[in-house]
């Protein structure tokens, strides 16, 4: 699959690896090096995460991106699976690992632990990656059009509808 059909896949694998990074962080009282961080600090600012506030934009998206592809009857059942595997977890913030937990690791300790959720996230994104394809094989060609239209990164610039 080519990167063109991933917006929301891109949008999901950036939360996850944002919360991955986080994690990788250990508290210094906001000075040292790349490892350094703020314990308070991470909970404001551009660092603050909201789950809720993340996964209403991704539906406000979606809800948009459904409402141009203006889809038929037949193809509803492939967008509920389609949103479904784009959907975050409700658990998300649960599945961050705990910070206390990896002060007590060793620094190869600590890589291995985020080395195995980055294959978790990884599984994640295929599986999307595969829901995605599905949902595309069930759309017209024109509606492919406004898909791949809507799932091209536009950096800053405004998006032309379609």
């Amino acid at each position: 699959m080519t990167s063109r059909f991933k917006p929301t896949l891109l949008a999901g694998l950036l939360a996850l690896s944002g919360f991955a990074a986080l994690a990788q962080m250990t508290p210094a009282g906001g000075h040292g090096g790349m490892m350094a961080g703020s314990a308070d600090g991470m909970h404001q600012g551009m660092y603050h995460m909201n789950p809720a506030r993340m996964q209403a934009r991704m539906d406000q998206h979606a809800a948009a991106l459904k409402a141009r592809l203006k889809l038929t009857p037949a193809q509803e059942s492939a967008w509920t699976t389609f949103a479904a595997a784009h959907k975050m977890p409700a658990d998300m913030m649960a599945k961050r690992p705990d910070r206390a937990a990896l002060e007590k690791l060793t620094t190869p300790e600590r890589l291995e632990r985020m080395k195995a959720l980055r294959s978790q996230h990884m599984t994640a994104m295929d599986q999307r990656d595969e829901a995605t394809k599905v949902f595309y094989a069930t759309l017209t060609p024109e509606q492919q059009k406004v898909f791949d239209a809507s799932a091209v990164p536009h950096h800053g610039r405004p998006k032309a509808k379609p």
